[in-house]
Formats: structure tokens, C-alpha cells, sequence
């Protein structure tokens, strides 16, 4: 069977962001157009970031899709582990606030910023 690998930027039940990859059976289509089924979104918004973008720590507000158009995007976790992707890669964004939760940037989230020299450009899909 043919495949998708979704990487999805989680809340772990400690609290903290991680990373983790799934599968998305692309079963439907024809053999040279392998398909997902349908699955419902929310809207999708653009996003321009210069060179020298860095977020704050933060949660996600409403698990997205974070597709990567142009230039790079770094992901920092806690404890200093942080992963890098390029145009034409993505992410789905869903480390939201732990159920009554108070944010804690010690603890919460994850940080974002464009990476090297080219401005970042990316897609956000809503579930």
C-alpha cells in the first residue's frame, strides 16, 4: 500500500511539544494517481516572514497544516532539540495547551523562525 508520512508537532501527556511521523493510506485514485481520502478543512491563510523572524514560545491555537513554499522554517522544542524544514515539506501543527493548562513557556510549546537566507513563505491549512 501506498503511503503519506505526516509529521505532526504534538503535546505529549508531560506537557511538552514533540515531534512524531503517522501514515496516510493513499488508497483511493489509480496506480499513477495515488489518492488520501477527502478530508475537511477549515480555510488556509499565507504567511510572509523576513530573514531574522523568531517567535516566542508558543501553542498552537487550532491544529494547522504548515506547509513550507519558500525559504526554511525551524521548529525549537524544549530542552534545545529543534528540526528544519524546506520548501515543499510540512508539518502538522497540533501541540496545543494541555486541558486546563496555564501556558508555561518553561514547559508549553515550541518556538518558530525563518532559517537561513531567503524570507519564509508558508501555507497554513484549519482543520
Amino acid at each position: 500500500m501506498t503511503v503519506f508520512t505526516k509529521v505532526i508537532l504534538y503535546t505529549d501527556t508531560d506537557g511538552r511539544a514533540k515531534f512524531r511521523e503517522e501514515t496516510v493510506a493513499l488508497d483511493e485514485g489509480t496506480p499513477q494517481s495515488m489518492l488520501s481520502r477527502m478530508f475537511p478543512s477549515g480555510g488556509y491563510q499565507l504567511r510572509h516572514s523576513p530573514p531574522g523572524f523568531r517567535s516566542q514560545f508558543h501553542c498552537t491555537t487550532t491544529p494547522q497544516w504548515v506547509f513550507i513554499l519558500g525559504g526554511e522554517m525551524e521548529i525549537g522544542l524544549q530542552g534545545g532539540s529543534s528540526r528544519v524544514f524546506k520548501p515543499g515539506e510540512h508539518f502538522y501543527s497540533a501541540d496545543v495547551l494541555p486541558e486546563g493548562a496555564r501556558f508555561d513557556a518553561a514547559v508549553h510549546g515550541h518556538w518558530s523562525r525563518q532559517a537561513g537566507p531567503d524570507p519564509l513563505v508558508t501555507l497554513f491549512v484549519r482543520d
